[in-house]
């Protein structure tokens, strides 16, 4: 009976390979793509593979972009030392505090984009400009913005950096000199608010770890008893609403 049964299975098996078969062979046939790279007479055909090419790049570079030229460096780092002051590690996760960041840089920089939008973007895509004046008048507002949050003492120190002459107007300066020094302006201004987010929770964890010391429980950790007098101090006070007004208002 069971070899029965194993025969029966095998014939189905074989008559469905069959019949997929003659399936495939009347089906019309899948077209196949090919990406050649092949010989070009013409140079225009050349400068348009190397635009190509050129875009494809900075897509790749989009993400680091999108990081270092927008406000989105020094909210990320502010809300991480505000996760280490109160101690909560995990709590928000990475995946929240990323995306709060990645929002809070929209609403920040939308009004920048939208001026590169206009200015740029939509007169190239019209053909009312060409697009070395499109790319121009794209950067001019990330430049602006970047120039408002950057401190003078660190453009000067890439500016000697880089042996370059002492520039007399904005204009003057290469875009890849203000990225780094926008960079560590808004690290150093992160870290400013960080020290004034640590403060009243580090006197907390004081007071805590006294009160335990002088009750003879110094086995007791002393993080395990401030956490919630922290969470409470943050909520009582509005945390989150303060520390986004902060951060946006630091940004006009």
């Amino acid at each position: 009976m069971k070899r029965r049964n194993v025969f029966i299975m095998l014939a189905g098996l074989a008559l469905v390979l069959f019949t997929a078969q003659d399936i495939a062979l009347a089906a019309p046939l899948i077209p196949s793509v090919n990406l050649d790279v092949g010989a070009s007479n013409k140079p225009q055909d050349v400068a348009v593979t190397l635009q190509v090419m050129a875009l494809l790049t900075i897509l790749s570079l989009a993400p680091g972009i999108l990081i270092m030229t927008t406000s989105f460096v020094r909210i990320v780092v502010v809300i991480g030392f505000l996760r280490n002051a109160l101690s909560t590690q995990n709590a928000p996760p990475n995946q929240v505090v990323i995306a709060l960041s990645l929002f809070l840089t929209f609403y920040i920089m939308s009004p920048y984009w939208s001026q590169a939008n206009e200015n740029g973007i939509q007169p190239y895509m019209a053909g009312q400009i060409t697009q070395e004046e499109a790319i121009n008048n794209v950067v001019a507002p990330v430049r602006e913005f970047m120039f408002k949050q950057t401190r003078e003492s660190d453009l000067a120190l890439f500016v000697n950096l880089a042996d370059d002459e002492r520039p007399e107007s904005q204009e003057d300066v290469s875009t890849f000199t203000l990225i780094p020094a926008f960079i560590i302006s808004e690290l150093k201004t992160a870290f400013q608010i960080g020290f004034m987010i640590y403060v009243p929770f580090i006197v907390i964890d004081m007071i805590v770890a006294s009160t335990l010391m002088s009750m003879g429980m110094m086995m007791l950790p002393p993080v395990m008893i401030s956490l919630p007098f922290k969470i409470l101090l943050f909520v009582m006070v509005d945390g989150w609403h303060l520390l986004i007004k902060s951060l946006i208002i630091s940004f006009k």
